[in-house]
């Protein structure tokens, strides 16, 4: 089968296309022939090197850990929920030995494989699970109350799109930022009030909610300048990793509590990922898919989301 890969660390000039023996599903696994793998930010951090997924004797590292595409085999034991034929998408965590998602054929366990929202395309499928997943954990690590008013910085992005919808689908007021030209994007994503982002962004959420938000889902990685938006005794949820020491003590001096969202805390989570499904086909979700591109142009998505200023994700399809 076809895959991308790298071989060694670097630039997107490391991504290249190579063969590799096609799997086949054993007891309680499926195979996905996948159409579209998408391309996320970490995926970049794993051609770079700047995550546990290590080169191994010579195989090369796959990256991707969002597909969508068909069932075409099931193993022993498997429920008839999957059947072959059947349009389905999936997260990975690129740390498993058979490593990520750009290939044409990738093994799972049922488990973590869910059907694709009714209507949607296999490469706006895969938009959905790592960036709804994120999402998704980060609210239900912050635990809001009814009604509460969240701030979401990157709110264009894929991760904190998903952030202000599904803040607005449990209830809650959501004040977010946006470049002057995703105004009108992240106003239709359905955040209540929308300001300028870039410096002194904390001040402008604090003009809408004079006594602080209750919580923030900081997406653009703000980490201390974000603090100030937020109540004393308020939660923050962080995207990568947790607080480094001088964010950990500014935010104790004010009882603002500090979770991180760790995506793959939810791997195998078929239940969680079968909520996004649902929103999805409910139109509480927006599947956004910024480019496509064949495997052979895996290094120009890489560079294109590298740029920055990609609005939805770029899909690799097969």
């Amino acid at each position: 089968m076809r895959a991308v890969g790298l071989l060694r660390y670097g630039g997107p000039e490391v991504l290249r296309v190579v063969e590799l023996p096609t799997p086949h599903a054993g007891p309680g696994e499926v195979r996905i022939r996948v159409r579209a793998a998408a391309v996320n930010p970490a995926d970049t951090l794993i051609r770079a090197g700047m995550t546990p997924v290590r080169l191994r004797d010579g195989d090369p590292v796959l990256p991707g850990q969002d597909i969508a595409g068909t069932i075409d085999e099931v193993g022993f034991g498997v429920s008839g929920a999957l059947a072959p034929g059947g349009p389905v998408m999936a997260m990975i965590n690129p740390t498993r030995a058979a490593g990520g998602g750009y290939a044409e054929w990738v093994v799972l366990p049922e488990t973590w494989v869910v059907p694709a929202p009714a209507g949607a395309s296999p490469a706006e499928a895969a938009t959905l699970p790592l960036n709804g997943l994120t999402a998704l954990h980060a609210l239900d690590q912050l635990r809001l109350a009814p009604g509460s008013t969240l701030a979401v910085t990157g709110a264009a992005g894929a991760v904190g799109g998903y952030a202000v919808q599904l803040a607005k689908t449990a209830g809650h007021r959501v004040l977010a930022d946006a470049a002057s030209g995703d105004v009108e994007l992240v106003a239709a994503l359905g955040a209540d009030v929308t300001v300028a982002r870039g410096p002194g962004v904390a001040d402008r959420f604090r003009e809408h909610a004079p006594d602080g938000v209750d919580a923030a889902v900081d997406a653009a990685l703000l980490g201390s300048a974000l603090l100030p938006a937020v109540r004393d005794g308020g939660t923050v949820a962080l995207l990568r990793g947790g607080p480094d020491p001088v964010l950990r003590a500014q935010a104790d001096q004010r009882r603002i509590h500090m979770v991180s969202a760790y995506v793959h805390e939810y791997d195998g989570r078929r239940d969680k990922l079968d909520l996004l499904r649902r929103l999805a086909e409910e139109g509480a979700l927006t599947l956004r898919v910024a480019g496509r591109f064949p495997p052979e142009e895996a290094a120009r998505a890489h560079q294109l989301l590298e740029a920055g200023g990609v609005r939805g994700r770029l899909i690799i399809e097969f």
